[in-house]
């Protein structure tokens, strides 16, 4: 209410019939203390501003896409999963189990033909292995370990799920499809085809109501609306032998950063618009995109010169750059569920690292199977999984 405006006498005769009333409940709070009868006041509710894909968890903070995944804010369905690191090897057909708190590889399961990405399911409670060129997917139960049996799925060189949960949707790379299919049978409801080569990885908007997919060998963006299942629209990247790889959203949610492995750097694109992105250069081979626990910076992996690129979201700019001390490929992976190491494989030297997230020292470089690529660390933060190595919300 606006006093500025109003006649003298009118407003004085206001502040004083609001001093009374305030005299008066405090009066009543007062008296209802002493006798314990007084209610308690429940705390404000935080109003829900962003009308998300039917069907999907309510956004917790539409200022931050991943206010669950904070430091061991682990859901219920994770908590008492032991932390692993999986990683699928695609020239050895293997996962091999780390244990983090050793660094030392503790199990070595055997899998389809070509494992490209280590998947955790919607609701949390399966790991799907991508065996590309097996064209199966191998379940992962992560509270035993132990690996069920096989499903097939024509070229699942890596997997998603809609924010909602009531889709899987493959990324089938060389059959140029986006296959959409039963989150837990992985039968096929709709397929759709696109123009584009070597459709490989997504991320959703903060509603969930479009996801941005990068086409790796024809160097193209797709926007897709999910609830249609459809491609709304498509463009090249400005850049000659563009090779887009990961993709990732900011904290809120206005950008997508997309990896370019021969540009070297990210593409930054307003998703909404879906105008031609900015660039911004990293590092040689720029992989893989990984956000803090605190959501304030984002992992760069350069696999082509051994490095990780740190960027601050709210500053917009590049801060630091980690070299890996015998230098490596860091590819895929993920952050810790305490937020203090990034665990990344090593593509071309059938190892793994682990890298302290503070000082960029490296913690850990463990032997692992040949061709190690995405893979994830489980459990981590959030309430579900949107797919890839772990995109969790």
């Amino acid at each position: 209410m606006n006093l500025k405006h109003r006649p003298l006498l009118t407003t004085l005769a206001l502040l004083a019939l609001t001093a009374c009333g305030t005299e008066s409940v405090g009066n009543r709070d007062r008296a209802e203390e002493r006798r314990g009868t007084k209610a308690a006041i429940p705390a404000p509710v935080k109003e829900e501003t962003v009308k998300g894909l039917p069907g999907m968890p309510p956004v917790l903070d539409p200022k931050d896409v991943y206010a669950a995944d904070r430091p061991n804010q682990l859901s219920p369905v994770v908590k008492d999963f032991p932390s692993r690191v999986y990683v699928p090897n695609s020239e050895s057909d293997t996962v091999s189990v780390i244990d983090p708190t050793t660094y030392e590889v503790i199990e070595t399961i055997p899998v389809g033909g070509q494992p490209q990405h280590v998947v955790p399911s919607w609701d949390l409670k399966t790991l799907w292995v991508n065996n590309n060129r097996g064209h199966t997917l191998t379940p992962i139960d992560p509270k035993t370990g132990r690996a069920g049996r096989e499903v097939e799925v024509h070229d699942p060189y890596n997997l998603y799920f809609t924010p909602n949960g009531r889709y899987a949707i493959v990324m089938a790379s060389l059959d140029r499809e986006l296959v959409f299919r039963d989150p837990h049978t992985m039968e096929r409801i709709k397929t759709e085809p696109v123009t584009c080569y070597g459709v490989n990885h997504a991320d959703f908007s903060l509603d969930g109501r479009y996801f941005i997919v990068s086409c790796e060998f024809s160097g193209e963006l797709l926007k897709v609306d999910t609830e249609q299942m459809k491609v709304v629209a498509q463009q090249k990247l400005p850049f000659d032998g563009a090779m887009p790889q990961d993709v990732k959203i900011s904290p809120d949610g206005k950008r997508f950063y997309i990896a370019d492995m021969m540009a070297h750097g990210m593409w930054v694109l307003d998703g909404d618009k879906f105008t031609t992105p900015s660039f911004l250069p990293t590092g040689k081979g720029c992989h893989g995109l990984y956000v803090s626990r605190d959501s304030r910076e984002m992992y760069v992996s350069n696999r082509g010169e051994g490095t990780v690129s740190v960027f601050d979201f709210t500053r917009n700019q590049l801060t630091k750059k980690w070299q890996l001390p015998e230098g490596g490929s860091p590819d895929m992976g993920g952050v810790s569920a305490d937020g203090k190491v990034l665990w990344l494989s090593g593509r071309y030297d059938s190892e793994v690292y682990a890298i302290d997230t503070g000082t960029g020292a490296e913690l850990a470089r463990i032997p692992v199977g040949a061709g190690p690529h995405g893979l994830a660390v489980y459990p981590q933060p959030g309430r579900y999984s949107l797919g890839h190595t772990g995109i969790f919300r």
